[in-house]
């Protein structure tokens, strides 16, 4: 059994088995993003749900291991230097764990660099967008009177969405091979459905993407790691 004392996230959330990796996440479209790639990489781990409410991503437990006060965060109790490591982030503990596995992230330096790269878009750009997108068209964001915002975010996501359409012409993933990318752009892609913006967004006109989501959540690892930590 590794030794994770010297974590204090430990105290708030126990590890039951510490020598698997302890994932502290919700089933957002962030969280589910290592949820799926665990499952997927056949990595055993342990799953600790964190709820987004204030006493949870606040308090000096959480803030100890991800001070940017957000799920999802790991603790490799078998880092890569023989030690703990812990890591937040989603797409950087994606990129550590398809490393780490030596799966979904290509074989070659170009298949990596183009699988990151894909990563980024969904990092620096997707996510963000859809995330704005949903403040301000389901959430509080929703009441301005000033609808500015509003116009801007559904204006981008369309873009996004176009970008991504003609990069799955002819593919069934991302980079053509199944790997972290999608596993990091496809839950966001469901999200549209929760934020009730697929009809305004004419989702049904994107045939490669409606086809790619459908793979996608047909997939074994992604069904189990989609309701993992459960809700309830």
């Amino acid at each position: 059994m590794s030794d994770l004392s010297n974590f204090p996230i430990t105290k708030k959330w126990p590890a039951q088995d510490s020598s698997v990796l302890q994932l502290y996440s919700f089933p957002t479209p962030n969280g589910v993003k290592v949820s799926i790639a665990l499952e997927e990489m056949g990595i055993p781990y342990e799953a600790h749900k964190v709820t987004l409410s204030d006493a949870d991503v606040k308090s000096p437990e959480f803030l100890s291991l991800n001070p940017n006060n957000k799920i999802p965060a790991i603790i490799d109790p078998n880092g890569p230097d023989g030690a703990p490591v812990g890591l937040f982030e989603s797409g950087a503990i994606l990129i550590y764990l398809a490393e780490k596995s030596g799966r979904f992230i290509g074989t070659t330096a170009a298949e990596k660099a183009k699988t990151v790269q894909w990563v980024m878009f969904q990092m620096g750009g997707l996510g963000p967008m859809l995330g704005q997108l949903g403040f301000f068209y389901k959430f509080a964001g929703s009441e301005w009177e000033d609808k500015r915002p509003q116009e801007r975010y559904i204006a981008e996501a369309k873009r996004l969405l176009s970008v991504l359409e003609g990069q799955m012409d002819g593919k069934d993933w991302i980079t053509g091979e199944y790997s972290i990318a999608d596993m990091a752009i496809a839950p966001w892609l469901r999200a549209l459905d929760f934020y009730g913006t697929k009809e305004l967004l004419g989702w049904d006109d994107h045939k490669n993407l409606v086809a790619y989501l459908d793979r996608f959540t047909a997939r074994p690892a992604v069904q189990t790691g989609l309701v993992t930590p459960p809700r309830d």
